[in-house]
């Protein structure tokens, strides 16, 4: 089997080279049919007027390329816009959409980029139900985000499916060996879904340990007095992301109250799993679809200071509990998470198309 990975998607994020990865993984044949867009765009919720004249001119390059010999079409992250000239240039071949994200619900009621029922706002919407309705199969992270997906462009249920984000094991591996002091580690972007607020008032709850805040982004003003605990590190390069997890006491994942917290697992969860690292992340319905409380993870309520501040002063006070939770996360993921798991089922999804 051969698929085209195609579109403006960003080639370095973490679900697209995931995604390739398994693919090739499972013996499917991979050509990437790419324009790039994105990868110099540090803050995309900022993206104007020069970032789509760059996206206007990009798809035009991919129309006048040929389309690489293939069996299926599949559209990467982010790609909504690319979806009609996908779809026509398939033809007949099915047309996958690898969405990852509501436009409206991340730039709306996420990020408030922009005001619920603005003329932006109903744009992003229609621009969802337009690329959602255009491909033969849409593949979203979890259960709920898919019901969220049907419901937004009244798709019939079996053109969408699930398969977990997984991460990119080429570079995420066991290897947990935490140091001293014990550290909680927090990696992401700084936007409303991952809860930095909730981070920084747990850490004022615990003074006596250490909190460190790996990345940058919309809610980087948070950290100006950001209590003594906290040390914020702008950014990483993503190869050295391991060694951080590798060394960390424990791991956070998000802690966003907004509905589309509730429907996500972050990159950075499977990431800590990955490497054996134990995590903490919010007690939502997405994170039960694959974690357990006490077994895989601990959980916590989102928003809940207190209860995040009350998670890692356990992990802090017992090393036999951060034991089993970072064994019992390393175990899930690689029972339901792994590049050999969602690898089958990325090519047992294509192989039903065709």
């Amino acid at each position: 089997m051969r698929v085209v990975y195609f579109g403006t998607y960003e080639r370095s994020y973490p679900r697209n080279a995931q995604v390739i990865s398994c693919l090739r993984r499972a013996g499917v044949g991979v050509v990437e049919h790419h324009e790039p867009v994105w990868e110099d765009t540090e803050h995309k919720w900022r993206a104007g007027a020069p970032a789509a004249a760059r996206l206007a001119a990009a798809q035009l390059r991919l129309a006048r390329r040929p389309l690489p010999p293939c069996d299926a079409v599949l559209v990467g992250y982010p790609g909504h816009a690319d979806l009609p000239l996908a779809r026509r240039r398939a033809r007949r071949r099915p047309v996958v959409f690898n969405p990852l994200v509501s436009l409206y619900d991340t730039l709306v009621s996420d990020r408030r980029r922009f005001r619920a029922g603005s003329i932006a706002a109903r744009a992003l919407a229609l621009a969802d139900r337009r690329a959602l309705r255009a491909a033969d199969l849409v593949v979203a992270d979890t259960e709920a985000h898919a019901e969220h997906l049907v419901r937004l462009a009244g798709l019939p249920d079996a053109r969408v499916a699930t398969c977990f984000v997984g991460a990119e094991e080429r570079v995420f591996r066991p290897g947990w060996k935490p140091t001293e002091p014990f550290t909680i580690l927090f990696v992401g972007k700084l936007i409303p879904l991952h809860g930095l607020s909730t981070v920084l008032e747990a850490a004022r709850l615990e003074p006596e340990l250490r909190f460190r805040v790996v990345g940058s982004g919309q809610l980087a003003p948070l950290l100006a007095d950001r209590p003594g605990n906290v040390e914020h590190v702008a950014w990483l390069d993503y190869e050295r992301l391991p060694a951080e997890l590798w060394r960390a006491g424990c791991a956070l994942g998000a802690f966003g109250t907004s509905a589309k917290a509730q429907r996500v697992i972050p990159n950075k969860a499977y990431q800590a799993l990955a490497c054996g690292t134990p995590l903490v992340t919010s007690d939502s319905r997405a994170a039960r679809e694959l974690l357990v409380d006490g077994e895989s993870a601990l959980l916590v309520p989102p928003g809940d200071a207190h209860a995040l501040a009350s998670a890692v002063r356990r992990l802090a006070a017992d090393p036999d509990l951060r034991a089993r939770i970072a064994a019992g996360g390393l175990a899930t993921y690689r029972a339901r998470a792994s590049e050999d798991v969602l690898g089958r089922r990325w090519r047992a999804l294509i192989e039903r198309l065709l």
